[in-house]
């Protein structure tokens, strides 16, 4: 059994973002489309034999005790009484805060790895259900395909999209999720939309007016880009982004990007790439 593993955790997108009602315990009743892209973290894994060490290095500036990744190896660990650890390298390359789901897709790489590295077998139904403990977002990165989303986030069915080239504007400003959905402007109550009304061209993110009230900077960005393409907004931002027909495009575009904001080219994808890394592409 291989001792270590080096994954690329993927960003994802919501290409639309709707709500369509509010749960008793708060949550609300979304419908999105979660696609991939290869705006990656690079994670190592390397197993360790004392059962008490779980360690997190590198350069997430996010406080070890408080993320994600570390979350998910511990929960792991207690629930199936591992008695080995892990050492976890981060080698963050996905905004934080951008919308972008690098937290869930960094949880969903650690129990996806330490499935494999510490030998539970565990199905991917089994690990989806794990994550969900530790994020919505968190199960579509497990089963690995570009999915249309309903209940929190965590129903899942498969979708064929295509597959373009994104420029991507991080506005460098740091959303709160659950301003945004606090928010007493947001509209909560919309129609829902089928998958065929969202092939044709319908859906939006309902997330957007809120949040350029609260965060004009974003909007800025969003406007910006709309001069080149349809631009929108990943989940409650703050990145933002338009899908081109070719490389050539999308760098041009990226070319004249603002200073103030950072810009990246990103490929869209319909599979997680840590599925082909683990030779999951048929499970």
């Amino acid at each position: 059994m291989s001792e270590s593993l080096e994954l690329r955790s993927p960003a994802k997108l919501n290409l639309m973002l709707n709500i369509t009602g509010r749960r008793e315990d708060g949550y609300h009743l979304l419908e999105t489309v979660f696609q991939f892209i290869d705006l990656c973290d690079h994670l190592r894994f390397v197993v360790t034999n004392s059962s008490d060490v779980l360690s997190l290095e590198g350069s997430s500036p996010v406080a070890a005790t408080e993320d994600i990744l570390l979350r998910a190896a511990e929960l792991l660990h207690s629930r199936f009484k591992v008695s080995k650890g892990v050492n976890i390298n981060v080698d963050k390359r996905i905004p934080i805060g951008g919308g972008l789901g690098g937290g869930s897709s960094n949880a969903a790489s650690c129990l996806l790895a330490l499935n494999r590295l510490w030998g539970l077998d565990l199905s991917l139904e089994q690990l989806a259900e794990i994550g969900l403990e530790l994020g919505a977002d968190v199960p579509v990165f497990i089963h690995g395909r570009a999915a249309w989303a309903t209940g929190i986030g965590e129903v899942l069915e498969t979708i064929d999209l295509a597959e373009p080239i994104y420029v991507l504007i991080d506005p460098k400003i740091e959303v709160s999720s659950a301003k945004i959905f606090g928010a007493q402007e947001l509209t909560r109550n919309n129609d829902p939309l089928t998958i065929r009304a969202f092939l044709r061209g319908s859906g939006s993110n309902v997330c957007e007016p809120v949040v350029r009230k609260w965060y004009p900077g974003i909007g800025e960005a969003i406007d910006w880009l709309g001069q080149y393409a349809n631009a929108k907004m990943s989940g409650t931002g703050a990145c933002v982004f338009a899908a081109f027909d070719s490389y050539e495009q999308a760098e041009t575009v990226k070319s004249r990007v603002p200073e103030q904001w950072i810009a990246h080219i990103a490929k869209a994808m319909n599979r997680n790439p840590v599925h082909q890394q683990l030779g999951l592409l048929d499970k």
